[in-house]
Parts: C-alpha cells; sequence; structure tokens
C-alpha cells in the first residue's frame, strides 16, 4: 500500500536512525537511512562529498534519493536533517507516509554530537561559525519547515531511543498506520 512510510525528521543527533531500526522491528519493515544510502552510492561519506562537491552537490543527491525511498513502502526512513529544507523533497514525499519530528533542545545535539566521534568523522560543518552556534542557527532555520511537516512529534530529551520508539509506535497503531 502507497503512502505507509514512516520518515523520522530532526535535526541531527536526535535519535532518528537509533529509533528508525527499533520500529522497523516493531512494525516488522525495513529500516533505512538516508544518509547511508548517500555514502554509499557516492561512495564517500558526506563531509567528502561536501569537499569534493559543495553541498549544493550534496543537496541534489539527497534530492535524488527522497525521490527514490517516496517510492518505497513499509519503510522507516531516517532521513537527514536538512533534508525537508528543499520545497521539492517535501512535494515528493507527502502523501508517501506519515513523518514524526524527533526533537532534542541545542545543548543536548552538542553534547550528543560531541559524544559521537563518528559525526566529525561523517559529518561536515553547515556554518562557518560551527559548534553550538551552528546548532542554535540551524535549529532556528529549519523548526518551521519540521513543525509544518510533523504528523507526530516527539521530544527525545532524556528519553531513552526504546521509550521514544514505543512512543511512536503507540501512536503510529492508534492512528491506524500499522499494516498488521
Amino acid at each position: 500500500m502507497a503512502g505507509n512510510n514512516l520518515y523520522l525528521i530532526g535535526y541531527r543527533a536526535t535519535g532518528k536512525t537509533t529509533v528508525a531500526r527499533l520500529l522497523s522491528e516493531r512494525l516488522s519493515c525495513q529500516a533505512v537511512d538516508a544518509d547511508d544510502i548517500i555514502e554509499t552510492r557516492a561512495e564517500m561519506p558526506i563531509k567528502e562529498i561536501f569537499a569534493v562537491d559543495g553541498e549544493a552537490g550534496f543537496r541534489d543527491l539527497e534530492t535524488e534519493i527522497v525521490k527514490e525511498l517516496s517510492q518505497r513502502s513499509d519503510t522507516v526512513v531516517a532521513l537527514g536533517g536538512g533534508a525537508l529544507q528543499r520545497p521539492e523533497n517535501r512535494q515528493q514525499l507527502f502523501g508517501t507516509g506519515v513523518m514524526i519530528w524527533l526533537q532534542a533542545a541545542a545543548e543536548t545535539i552538542q553534547r550528543r554530537i560531541e559524544g559521537d566521534p563518528a559525526t566529525a568523522e561523517r559529518r561536515p560543518n553547515l556554518t562557518v561559525a560551527g559548534g553550538f552556534q551552528e546548532i542554535q542557527q540551524l535549529l532556528s532555520a529549519r523548526e518551521p519547515v519540521y513543525q509544518e511537516c510533523a504528523d507526530y512529534q516527539v521530544d527525545t530529551e532524556d528519553k531513552s531511543p526504546e521509550s521514544v520508539a514505543d512512543a511512536i509506535h503507540s501512536w503510529f497503531v492508534q492512528h491506524g498506520y500499522d499494516k498488521a
């Protein structure tokens, strides 16, 4: 059935990839991370894609991947934090599933990023400032889009990935999206 994907949206380090895996187990479906697919397709980490092709090149590849993911069904998709910034990506996804916004405070996001060495290796700074200023700046710019697109929001502050997945699963089933 088309339209039954579950898209996890939100800033990096809000738990999208981990929660997607947990939800896929609960829903007996596939989980994918859009950024992982981008890196596989490009055969390089996102940081390198930015260095070689710039942000525009990365976003073009991301748009290609979003289009492909929107054609799937029964899939939990962890989208990149900036994927919804392009209107064509939002249009492509609307009607193909529900969007769940995973939220966290800027301070929490910074702490999580600093605690994950893979993030520094894989992800570039997106602003000159980098660090906490970047997080605040991008959250401020992206939150209105997340708000507009979200069918449901989950605050991930002080919550385990399991409890976040449980909350989303309950909401998903309660609203008749579970295919079981």
